[in-house]
């Protein structure tokens, strides 16, 4: 009979497909991780796994790895019902984004509103979310970038001209537009692979057969803010950032190209159970004035 534990310790595996990092994450003897594997496998009647060359997941193990995700979530799911039914107050609610800069006014609503409500943040690039919801990890997700998976639903909370950021001195700061070929030999500064605004930068230039000359990559959003405004390169920044009620450093320039947008979007899964803390959440985020409300200045990219 299969064990929760063991089931556990192969979506470990099934994302990561590799079974030393997954040993060291899961804190367990590689030896051990490997007969688990081969349990389940014996278990099922077939192999999980192709193990020629590097471990990659096969057509069984993405099958039985869906309906474990579901299984589980459903497990925690019911867990956290029953918590909320027999206690006072209205629970948690977990939400994922891939930059809660944008979202600071909406929930600082919701915990006005709703004060007893601990609220559980979590950082996640959308690739995952899909996971994170159908496992039940988190109640809702917030991506900047569009999530192509079955079992979910959505509501687009705006869509976001995506421009471009340079210092007030810079010879493009005058420019009413900019061409990405104009681009091709600027240096950029920009978040890790897996952002929205990576992914987006990527793919503005490899739609032109370019590469872009990225001289920093960074996870934190003040500091590409800042390095662009101090001169050390240029990047990609919404026009949701341009609502703000403080004083900016830096220009902001169109950019020639319809795909230069982003479109913001929330999920939560089309099966699960949301509690009433995750209800009220999802109305205040979908029922949030996106359209006029005040952001962070150029710290929210």
């Amino acid at each position: 009979m299969m064990e929760l534990n063991s089931l556990r310790q192969f979506l470990v595996v099934a994302r990561l497909e590799h079974l030393s990092r997954a040993a060291e994450e899961l804190r367990i003897a590689q030896p051990s991780l490997s007969r688990t594997i081969a349990r389940l496998e014996s278990e099922l009647g077939t192999p999980l796994f192709d193990r020629s060359g590097r471990l990659r997941l096969n057509d069984a193990g993405k099958l039985f790895r869906d309906h474990v995700e579901r299984s589980l979530g459903e497990l925690e799911a019911g867990r956290r019902a029953v918590a909320e039914a027999t206690s006072d107050g209205l629970g948690t609610v977990r939400l994922a984004s891939e930059t809660f800069l944008t979202l600071t006014g909406p929930l600082a609503a919701y915990k006005r509103a709703h004060p007893s409500v601990e609220i559980e943040l979590h950082w996640s690039p959308a690739e995952d979310m899909a996971r994170h919801l159908r496992a039940q990890e988190v109640d809702l997700c917030i991506a900047s970038q569009p999530i192509h998976a079955e079992g979910l639903e959505s509501v687009k909370l705006f869509d976001d001209a995506v421009g471009l950021a340079t210092p007030l001195d810079h010879p493009l700061a005058g420019r009413a537009s900019v061409s990405i070929d104009e681009l091709a030999d600027q240096p950029f500064i920009t978040a890790r692979k897996g952002h929205w605004q990576r992914r987006l930068l990527d793919r503005l230039f490899a739609a032109r057969d370019l590469v872009p000359r990225i001289v920093c990559e960074s996870d934190e959003p003040a500091a590409i803010a800042e390095l662009i405004s101090a001169g050390l390169g240029i990047g990609l920044v919404p026009a949701f950032a341009l609502r703000s009620a403080t004083r900016t450093t830096a220009a902001w320039i169109s950019i020639d190209s319809p795909d230069c947008r982003r479109t913001v979007t929330l999920y939560w899964g089309a099966d699960g159970h949301l509690s009433t803390a995750a209800r009220l959440m999802r109305t205040t985020i979908t029922d949030w004035p996106w359209t006029t409300g005040v952001s962070k200045g150029f710290l929210d990219i």
